[in-house]
């Protein structure tokens, strides 16, 4: 919700700055967002005269335009705008200027072989508007030279507000004004909206087509017809408030609307009555319906949304747009000017499935006051007769304002129970009466909200009120009891696994990457999702339509972004959900990395291509991070398929799969433009055993003197490494500190059908150091062990 100051104190008497204005507001609930002041944004361009406009030598689309900036000789500039002219101002820019929409600082330069030294600028360039197709054109008195600022109306500092969806009432500068009224910034002036004499009978009739069960989506209707006006541009200081908050300025009788919309909170619609065929209606939509809205699009309509219809067809999205078949132009004479009461969750709900978003839906579905519904359209008739002339008719109503009166009690000591303010009766009167409350001094409090306070539902509503008025700033500041000097753990153990897993990722060099839950509908159906239980009704964009079956499509995206902008070598991870179907409750938490290329490199040990060795390590060190123990669980040569075949395993307990890895199958890589190799790895971190209860492990490094050995042993081709190193650890489980696989060998010196695979083991006492004939006694063991499981022999 933007507005310029100027604006505000329309409604508002008060002596603040924007500053002060800001505070206020945050102090009161009403969060700024930013105060920008456009004339400080704009104070390096200038009021420009284009003494001559000629066509340029070498293009027929550009002008060579001789620029007098007030300060010397014409500056030659090319221009591409249509309507660039002789004799017209405009907003000029010098050679060093940074332009706003690009951030860029303009520089001397040759178009089609002519030097131009500086630009006359559009309002999209100027991030005024998003208007590109000419530059702005300034009216003839500007003075040449002076601040472009000043000329556009544009010195006034803008607030924008983050309106919350509660606070409707806050929708308009009057709204606004009315809070910071009530705060004690000043004191409202707006004086009541008078009723406009009808000259004649309203030659149209309105009507409210619902069932008993659908009347709920308008119950009120009312419009006027105003005939014989003259369309032309708004005043010029409508023109600048609307430009200030971002809106381009059309013609009087749209910009009426949307004056009033942003002023008192009251979308409304004005029709060009000649194009209408008989009378008006609100109704529901039929099924496959269609309408050409204003933004120029046409949208098809389903029996859920309402409709504002004349006898031929449906002319307008009922609380979201008007129809561009029976828009204003400046060919218009006779008007309809409606105004009505929509349900605010129909409203929303439209305009989510039409994926449409407009300054009325933005106030009708945060709910809009139904008191103004007969006050709003007065004041649009007599904006239209003061700006376009005419002659108003009568108002015609269809249904009636809904019950919207309500009380709630108050005990006065609620405010220091819920708000921790001890706040004196009176000042608690006060307060809610300047917010527009009717309040009975009876005790406990009898208070009646305003029509325009449709989320007061509750006492604790009120006491919201009169501690955000009050001051947010009076609450002190208590500290928390605590039952026991050192707080309690408060992390559940799913929590407890993902950090852990994080710090795991984060000390293996991994970067963290945070991505949208959702990806491609073509990149999910890779990773066994694309289906239509997964797929988004109403996308956040056109690329993000399905929920994603794995974090890995995301991963490799982001890999590919990385990779198309020359960082080849990446170790990426992400924590977080994959989804099994659409239903609530369908997901679990994964921790999923990839390595592309070499990894990241490091002097303490060389590069290599990453492989299915890598993210398998990766993984198991996660998986023991995370459980606080070593896995034990066997690793079968399985993977999904994405995935490649023979290069990727399946790590699980029972039936419970906790985590998979290998390398990823090629088709998938050149699905995201990347050529490997790459590996990565899921792990499921919602499928891990909880611990067993037992007394914390204390770790102490051992002072004793650590033993390693190799070995290698020939067995069958079909024996895995892993059987090896299981045999290896169960055969002495208290001395054997670690057991790693360095090489697999297969070939000359060894049988066919066999293959070489060797290992390092690391023994570590605890209590003593070991003997070399303990240490032999225990190779041997070793070697027994690992003969009776796999039928290996010792490579001599």
């Amino acid at each position: 919700m933007k507005f310029p100051v100027s604006w505000l104190k329309d409604h508002l008497e008060t002596d603040a700055d924007a500053a002060t204005i800001a505070d206020k507001l945050t102090s009161i609930g009403l969060e700024v967002e930013s105060v920008e002041d456009t004339g400080a944004r704009l104070k390096d361009f200038i009021v420009g005269y284009v003494v001559s406009a000629e066509k340029h030598p070498n293009a027929d689309r550009l002008k060579l335009c001789m620029v007098e900036a007030g300060d010397g000789a014409p500056i030659q500039v090319v221009c591409g705008a249509p309507n660039a002219h002789t004799g017209m101002k405009g907003v000029f820019a010098r050679a060093g200027v940074v332009i706003p929409v690009s951030g860029e600082v303009l520089k001397v330069g040759t178009i089609r072989g002519v030097e131009s030294r500086g630009m006359l600028c559009s309002g999209r360039e100027l991030l005024l508007s998003d208007d590109h197709d000419g530059i702005i054109e300034l009216p003839a008195d500007a003075k040449v030279g002076a601040p472009a600022a000043a000329a556009l109306g544009l010195t006034d500092a803008v607030i924008d507000v983050a309106i919350t969806p509660n606070r409707g009432d806050c929708t308009s500068v009057y709204g606004i004004a009315r809070d910071l009224a009530a705060a004690g910034l000043g004191k409202l002036k707006t004086p009541p909206v008078k009723s406009v004499a009808s000259k004649f009978p309203n030659p149209k009739t309105v009507a409210l087509n619902f069932t008993p069960e659908t009347k709920s989506a308008c119950p009120l209707f009312a419009g006027r017809f105003v005939r014989g006006v003259k369309n032309g541009p708004s005043p010029q200081w409508v023109q600048d408030r609307l430009k200030a908050i971002g809106l381009r300025p059309i013609s009087a009788l749209v910009d009426v609307s949307n004056l009033i919309a942003h002023d008192r909170g009251r979308p409304l619609h004005v029709f060009d009555a000649d194009k209408l065929t008989g009378n008006v209606q609100a109704r529901l939509a039929k099924d496959g319906e269609q309408i050409l809205a204003l933004d120029g699009k046409t949208y098809t309509l389903d029996s859920e949304m309402c409709v504002i219809a004349d006898d031929a067809a449906a002319r307008g999205i009922a609380g979201v747009m008007g129809g561009e078949d029976t828009g204003c132009s400046e060919t218009t004479v006779n008007v309809f000017i409606e105004s009505a009461l929509f349900d605010a969750v129909r409203t929303a709900t439209t305009g989510r499935k039409l994926q449409l978003q407009s300054d009325a839906r933005y106030r009708f579905e945060r709910g809009v006051d139904p008191e103004f519904v007969l006050p709003g359209l007065e004041l649009a008739t007599q904006l239209i007769l003061d700006w376009c002339g005419g002659e108003p008719s009568e108002v015609v109503v269809a249904g009636a304002v809904p019950s919207w009166q309500r009380e709630i009690e108050l005990a006065p000591d609620a405010v220091k129970r819920l708000g921790g303010l001890d706040v004196p009766k009176a000042e608690i009167v006060r307060i809610l009466t300047s917010l527009g409350f009717a309040v009975q001094s009876t005790n406990p409090l009898t208070v009646g909200p305003p029509s325009w306070r449709s989320d007061i539902d509750g006492s604790a509503d009120l006491v919201e009120e009169v501690v955000r008025i009050y001051g947010l700033d009076h609450v002190p500041s208590v500290p928390m009891a605590r039952p026991h000097a050192i707080a309690r753990p408060v992390l559940t153990p799913a929590q407890r696994r993902r950090r852990m897993a994080r710090r795991a990722l984060a000390a293996r060099g991994f970067n963290e990457t945070v991505s949208f839950s959702f990806v491609p509908r073509a990149n999910a159906a890779l990773f066994g999702g694309g289906d239509d239980a997964r797929q988004l009704e109403n996308p956040i964009a056109a690329d993000l339509d399905a929920l994603r079956p794995s974090l890995l499509p995301s991963l490799l995206a982001a890999a590919g972004r990385n990779v198309a902008r020359g960082f080849n070598d990446l170790m990426l991870f992400e924590i977080g959900a994959a989804f099994s179907s659409g239903m609530p409750g369908d997901q679990q938490t994964v921790a999923v990395g990839i390595r592309i290329g070499a990894g990241v490199r490091s002097w303490a040990k060389s590069a290599h291509p990453a492989d299915a060795f890598d993210a398998k390590a990766d993984m198991l060190a996660v998986l023991e991070a995370a459980m606080g123990s070593t896995m034990t669980a066997p690793v079968k040569a399985e993977a999904p398929s994405w995935y490649h075949p023979g290069r990727s395993g399946t790590l699980a307990l029972g039936p419970k799969v906790l985590a998979t890895f290998g390398e990823v199958h090629p088709k998938v890589l050149a699905r995201f433009d990347l050529k490997g190799p790459a590996c990565a790895f899921e792990i499921f971190l919602d499928a891990i055993p909880e611990p067993k209860a037992k007394a914390r492990p204390v770790f102490s490094p051992s002072p004793y003197q650590a033993v390693e050995r190799d070995f290698a042993f020939v067995v069958d081709a079909k024996v895995t490494a892993d059987e090896i190193v299981r045999a290896v650890k169960n055969a002495e489980r208290l001395l054997i500190e670690w057991v790693s696989v360095f090489d697999v060998y297969e070939g000359k010196g060894v049988p066919e059908g066999k293959k070489s695979v060797a290992i390092a083991i690391r023994l570590q006492p605890k209590d003593k150091t070991l003997t070399d004939a303990e240490i032999e006694a225990i190779a041997q063991k070793i070697v027994a062990a690992v003969s009776k499981a796999t039928g290996a022999t010792l490579r001599s």
